[in-house]
């Protein structure tokens, strides 16, 4: 396969994965706000800053009020980020590629693309229609990988495609869960209240992950959601089971056997999963969990150069 067609291919993908997850949080938060609404500045202060842009945004805006907030993530063109900007970059890849996705990937890109510029919500007015229109986005982010799992051979294309998801996803989820952990409850006296509970639960909610976790763990515990949401193996949204499963699909290019590795790309992220693999919630809280974020997304950007210089600069 051309490096310019894998490419293509793993980045579509992670345009892909980024424009669900802005869907999610921001329907997570919509609803949070209307079961906290004392807390609604405080949660969408939050959501700016999982995206990483805070200071982008109050550079574009004067007020940070929740329908500028929204705004500015799903419907910015000029912000690369946003859900419409990750949306017309995912559909360029496609554009660039349409001889090896099949015709009903492009079909759903193009479906979720054209109703991101012709029927968007105005987040000025009904939070039902915000609630309808991110839902829908949601679920037909959440149709992507079946129809690319359902009509591309599994070959280097369809195994791009998996590690680029696989890798956005994990950046996601360690976000989500660093500003949660951090700014969710207004003071210490909040721990344990029905706020606690509800914040913590909207949290899950944002990865799909409430019913899971409840079969698991049964109460609300931040300790417990940390180390689910690091490390479950099984979960398809935890760290490690994205960086798992992100291995197994770098190395399928090359056909390299488990526990080996031919170039740094395979090794960065070998080592990644090794030491989440062999790692406890109690040494990630005895680091710091911001810290050890923080670490994470510098070992992810590392790979993501590492897999650019190996595979796609030739």
């Amino acid at each position: 396969m051309l490096s310019r067609v894998a490419e293509s291919i793993y980045w579509m993908s992670r345009y892909l994965e980024r424009a669900e997850n802005i869907a999610r949080y921001i329907d997570v938060h919509s609803n949070l706000t209307l079961d906290t609404p004392g807390m609604a500045r405080n949660n969408w202060s939050a959501l700016l800053r999982v995206t990483g842009e805070y200071r982008e945004f109050t550079e574009r805006y004067a007020e940070e009020s929740p329908a500028n907030i929204i705004r500015f993530l799903a419907f910015d063109p000029s912000y690369a980020n946003s859900l419409v900007g990750s949306m017309n970059q995912a559909r360029e890849n496609a554009r660039s590629i349409r001889e090896v996705i099949s015709p009903e990937l492009w079909q759903q890109i193009n479906s979720l693309y054209h109703m991101l510029r012709t029927d968007p919500p105005d987040p000025d007015r009904s939070s039902q229609d915000l609630y309808s229109f991110f839902n829908q986005v949601k679920l037909m982010g959440l149709s992507f990988g079946g129809i690319v799992n359902d009509t591309m051979a599994h070959t280097e294309g369809w195994q791009w495609f998996r590690a680029g998801r696989l890798i956005e996803r994990a950046d996601k989820t360690s976000r989500i869960l660093d500003v949660k952990y951090f700014t969710l409850l207004p003071s210490s006296e909040d721990v344990g209240a029905p706020i606690d509970q509800i914040q913590w639960a909207g949290l899950l909610k944002s990865t799909s992950a409430q019913e899971v976790y409840r079969t698991r763990y049964g109460e609300i515990s931040p300790r417990n959601i940390a180390r689910f949401l690091i490390l479950d193996r099984d979960f398809p949204r935890s760290i490690l089971h994205c960086l798992n499963r992100a291995d197994e699909a770098v190395r399928g290019v090359l056909g390299t056997y488990p526990n080996h590795f031919q170039n740094p790309a395979e090794q960065f992220l070998g080592q990644m999963c090794s030491e989440l693999a062999y790692t406890t919630i109690d040494r990630i809280m005895e680091t710091g969990l911001h810290e050890w974020v923080d670490t994470l997304q510098s070992n992810l950007n590392r790979v993501g150069l590492a897999i650019h210089e190996v595979y796609f600069s030739a």
